[in-house]
């Protein structure tokens, strides 16, 4: 069992920056790869950015070149920087943690508002 807890939202200006943080707890030794996705109100969840567990990353064509995915394997955490924020990259932002057996685990998302 995976516990995973998002945290760093909030509202921002447009070309601001946030630092999201996922933090998995439990059994974090069986951890693959942890990702972030994104919901905004109306559309479906869409994918962010993944790392694994070797530290291959994966972005969506709409954040490459701004947001940047990292982990710390030794703290269970992965990190989302994002810079140059625009209005549309409002939204929920949920991590996900996909263990060694393919077990996923969610949490609950953190809201990014960017407005001026």
């Amino acid at each position: 069992q995976v516990q995973v807890a998002e945290s760093g939202g909030g509202l921002v200006q447009p070309g601001g920056s946030l630092r999201l943080s996922c933090a998995a707890s439990g059994s974090v030794f069986v951890i693959n790869t942890m990702g972030w996705y994104r919901q905004a109100p109306g559309k479906q969840r869409e994918l962010v950015a993944t790392i694994t567990s070797g530290g291959r990353t994966n972005y969506a064509d709409s954040v490459k070149g701004r947001f940047t995915i990292s982990r710390d394997n030794a703290k269970s955490t992965a990190y989302l920087q994002m810079n140059s924020l625009k209005p549309e990259d409002t939204a929920v932002y949920y991590c996900e943690v996909v263990l060694t057996n393919s077990y996923t685990y969610w949490g609950q998302g953190t809201r990014v508002t960017v407005s001026s």
